[in-house]
């Protein structure tokens, strides 16, 4: 991001577009995005893919507020990213939020790379501060967006 750029609510799908205990994808180039949807209906997004092997976590198992890999089985926190010990790693979050049934995920201005579910555009390109190896810097928010309608 250069300095003319700002952080924007991007605009990506409705809370029911999410299955619960389900995911959603959101085809970027710089990644995939997976959106997360808990019994509780919170939502939260992560990189699409596991620390450990990238695995594709959108393709997992949702239980409680965590995420379980397909290829090896490692749980990954989706409120912070955060393989479930004895593993660690990390895997990219974004912020999220939910108002009157919609999802919005915070990044840089929209661009052309990326492509949330039924169309649009979102440019989400900022590395994670909390994950080691990321690089870049986001706010600390990310999962914290309750359903709002």
């Amino acid at each position: 991001m250069n300095a003319n750029d700002t952080l924007a609510w991007i605009r990506l799908c409705r809370v029911d577009d999410i299955p619960p205990l389900g995911s959603r994808v959101v085809e970027r180039d710089a990644g995939n995005l997976a959106l997360f949807r808990t019994a509780q209906d919170r939502v939260f997004a992560l990189l699409d893919r596991c620390p450990h092997k990238q695995g594709p976590l959108s393709q997992g198992i949702v239980h409680g507020e965590s995420v379980t890999c397909p290829l090896h089985g490692w749980n990954i926190g989706l409120d912070d990213g955060q393989a479930k010990a004895p593993d660690q790693g990390c895997a990219r979050r974004f912020p999220v939020r939910v108002e009157a049934g919609v999802v919005y995920v915070e990044g840089p201005p929209l661009r052309a790379d990326a492509r949330p579910p039924g169309g649009g555009t979102g440019g989400l390109a900022e590395p994670d501060p909390l994950c080691p190896g990321s690089g870049g810097a986001l706010a600390p928010t990310v999962g914290d967006a309750q359903r709002n309608g």
